[in-house]
């Protein structure tokens, strides 16, 4: 895994703003002990090559996306196939964890519980969802990109579901879609959002654009 400096310093220069990078610490921390990780719905995302995660695997349904994750070598194993049917590509525990960063808001409610379900029994160890505070309405930026928003996951119900939760991103007043500042300068804007992070909605994530929501085997509510 790379350090905790060694990480901050990448994403400065990925030109990622400080709310942002706090939630990649943030994910760092819940992988620290975690060797294997499936990534759901991986996209195009650098996050666990940047951190330095020993083995990854990634799985998505939009090729054009998973084409270019192969050119940028995001993933040790990549994998085109969909993120709902789980069980036909993956075993029981065969991952230390499973993550899905802005995915479940993608599926209805009931597809987004039987991924849920799905990930916690793939997972060895730890199950990892990011997705926005409460619905956010987003829509297709290509055709059949799969970007639409179709669900909304509240802190509180996580919390019923098992899952440690923590606000992320700052106030959700902030942020539209895609997690985006709404106004500029992003630098000033970045600021507050940061302010906001940890002065109130780290701890009150209702009121978080984000919500990183992890779930530990062992756990008494696992």
């Amino acid at each position: 895994m790379r350090s905790r400096t060694g990480l901050i310093l990448l994403l400065v220069k990925q030109g990622l703003d400080p709310a942002q990078i706090l939630t990649r610490l943030a994910l760092r921390k819940a992988l620290n002990d975690c060797e294997s990780v499936l990534d759901v719905g991986c996209g195009k995302s650098m996050n666990l090559r940047w951190m330095g995660v020993k083995h990854s695997t990634g799985i998505d349904g939009y090729a054009p996306d998973l084409a270019e994750a192969r050119r940028l070598k995001t993933h040790d194993e990549l994998i085109l196939g969909d993120v709902q049917k789980l069980d036909n590509y993956f075993n029981p525990g065969q991952f230390d964890a499973v993550m899905a960063l802005d995915v479940i808001e993608h599926l209805a409610k009931e597809d987004g519980l039987r991924l849920m379900r799905a990930m916690e029994k793939i997972s060895r160890r730890r199950v990892i969802f990011f997705t926005p505070s409460g619905f956010l309405p987003q829509h297709h930026l290509e055709k059949n990109d799969l970007q639409e928003h179709l669900s909304g996951w509240e802190a509180a119900e996580m919390k019923q579901h098992g899952y440690r939760v923590i606000g992320m991103l700052g106030p959700k007043i902030l942020r539209g879609e895609f997690h985006s500042l709404k106004w500029r300068p992003k630098f000033f804007w970045g600021g507050v959002s940061l302010l906001g992070h940890f002065l109130w909605t780290r701890w009150v994530p209702e009121k978080a654009a984000a919500i990183l929501c992890i779930k530990t085997k062992g756990d008494v509510s696992f």
